[in-house]
């Protein structure tokens, strides 16, 4: 097989005209000729960190979706199915894998559960890790959240770090805000990437201990803008991300293509852009991946342009997997989901919370669009004869609910601002890290009819208002559907836009509600156990 074309290498920087020949998986000849057509080609685009589920599709149907983007190989975490049936999450989504051709890469969850603060379906301890590292399709030892048990020598977690040194497995960060003697203690315990950097000086830190900083764009974290200066000082140390990336955007905005996109337009060298989607990643976890040189895997992408990146073709193992005339050239296996799910509903008198009369401020979790960093704020309510707090639309703060999806426990009742909804109510079972229902609304019918519909349909995301009750069925561990991505991001482009209709103006409303239950990203936040101060890394009352 001949494919002629602008051929961009990124090793000696340069591009020239060229043929590329193929024979089996493997490029055999890469020469230089005159008589060209005018495309460009360039090596197949690598996503360094990216959690599957958080598209709601299983592996396959990303790939259904992503190879027309250039992707060809993603370096995964299976942190969230891990969280909900353990090692039988991470053997399905290898399984299902398999079925395609686009290059999967799954890392050893690290924090399952993420702390020992919340309730998830499964607990992988050292001894699991070690029986996952020692897999050849386990490829590293997944993000380290659990920082604190770095910097204050928790044994269980150092010891999970000193498996994946004993089996020569790199080990993935996730340190937000980390600073200092803690920093540097963290980075050197051989950790040795971070995606969580919001701020420029945070990744200048960060890389001046060694890390390879990977700049995150995802549908509710994007960080470009902050870290694309980057490139002028540190290009080598950087790789490119998705991190959690909804299907509507990929859909409608792309996959790592929308990052080469951005950098472009920030006026980012193509040689050193391009690199942190492919060499990097490549070389930085050793990934059978081919970079368009002789001998390597026939892994590259036919493009347009430089510029837009449109996608003619993309090739994987010598095999066209796209074209795009033809479109998507391989089929989806069949799926039999895995799930765990409780089967009691919950009760409206269960929702309802009380302000003690030695108490008048409550404990509000205030979000920012496009951020997981949360702030807090004291919130003085009006209250009823019984005390009862309610939301108060005005100043747009609603009531949020964790209800535990693994065992009949009782709902935990927070306060939330910013997330804008006007009536009804919005939830889902996509709750990191642990996956419990997590819903939010104006009132507790609305609320309720959320909560008990989820339950029913054992996993989904879903909104009430005005009696109607909208769903996209997620049964693959109440995180993923069983349907093509196309209909998914439809459905779930139809529910962004419900959101909206009922007054939120958040980028990705159901994807920022999802965040608020992850006790490792600051400040507060809240759990299936209760109102969870992250800075102080501790459970702290409602009211004040």
């Amino acid at each position: 097989m001949r494919i002629t074309g602008h051929i961009v290498d990124l090793f000696k920087r340069r591009i020239f005209d060229g043929e590329i020949l193929v024979e089996g998986n493997r490029i055999v000849s890469i020469r230089e000729c005159d008589t060209i057509n005018d495309q460009f080609i360039i090596p197949g685009l690598i996503d360094s960190h990216v959690h599957v589920e958080s598209t709601m599709l299983t592996p396959s149907r990303f790939a259904d979706l992503i190879v027309p983007r250039g992707t060809v190989g993603v370096v995964t975490d299976p942190h969230e199915i891990a969280n909900v049936v353990g090692v039988a999450g991470v053997d399905f989504m290898i399984a299902d894998s398999k079925h395609v051709p686009v290059k999967f890469f799954f890392g050893a969850p690290s924090c399952v559960p993420a702390t020992a603060f919340e309730t998830s379906g499964a607990v992988l301890d050292s001894k699991a890790i070690e029986s996952l590292l020692q897999r050849d399709d386990i490829w590293f030892l997944s993000e380290m959240m659990n920082f604190p048990g770095v910097v204050f020598d928790d044994k269980e977690v150092w010891q999970k770090i000193k498996f994946a040194h004993y089996y020569k497995k790199p080990i993935d960060g996730h340190a937000p805000g980390l600073k200092g003697d803690d920093l540097r203690k963290y980075a050197g315990a051989g950790i040795s990437t971070d995606h969580e950097c919001a701020f420029l000086d945070e990744a200048l830190q960060k890389i001046k201990q060694g890390m390879m900083i990977q700049i995150r764009e995802g549908s509710a974290a994007r960080n470009f803008d902050s870290l694309y200066s980057l490139f002028g000082s540190h290009p080598d140390k950087l790789m490119l991300c998705t991190d959690d990336s909804h299907p509507d955007q990929l859909l409608n905005e792309g996959h790592i293509d929308r990052l080469l996109r951005r950098g472009i337009e920030k006026q980012i060298n193509i040689f050193d852009l391009l690199r942190a989607a492919t060499v990097n990643p490549v070389q930085h976890y050793g990934l059978p991946v081919g970079l368009l040189r002789e001998g390597d895997p026939a892994d590259f992408v036919v493009v347009k342009d430089l510029k837009n990146f449109q996608v003619l073709q993309t090739w994987i193992d010598g095999s066209q997997v796209y074209d795009a005339v033809k479109g998507v050239l391989f089929d989806l296996p069949s799926i039999e989901p895995v799930n765990s799910f409780r089967t009691e509903l919950v009760d409206i008198s269960k929702l309802r919370t009380g302000i003690p009369s030695d108490k008048n401020f409550v404990k509000v979790i205030d979000i920012a669009d496009g951020e997981l960093l949360t702030k807090s704020f004291l919130w003085e309510p009006v209250v009823n004869e019984s005390r009862e707090v309610s939301p108060d639309i005005k100043q747009d703060i609603l009531k949020l609910v964790v209800v535990n999806r693994y065992t009949a426990e009782e709902p935990i009742v927070g306060f939330v601002r910013n997330l804008g909804l006007k009536s009804g109510a919005i939830g889902g079972t996509v709750a990191h890290d642990s996956h419990n229902i997590i819903v939010a609304g104006v009132d507790d019918a609305s609320i309720l009819a959320v909560i008990n519909g989820l339950i029913q349909a054992k996993g989904g995301i879903a909104s009430y208002a005005e009696g109607y009750f909208d769903l996209l069925p997620l049964p693959v561990g109440g995180l993923m559907s069983a349907e093509d991505g196309v209909s998914v991001a439809l459905k779930y482009q139809q529910l962004n836009d419900k959101a909206r209709h009922l007054g939120s103006k958040l980028k990705a409303p159901f994807m920022s509600l999802a965040f608020l239950s992850l006790l490792v990203i600051p400040s507060l936040k809240l759990g299936d156990k209760g109102l969870f101060d992250v800075d102080k890394f501790s459970f702290t009352s409602l009211f004040e």
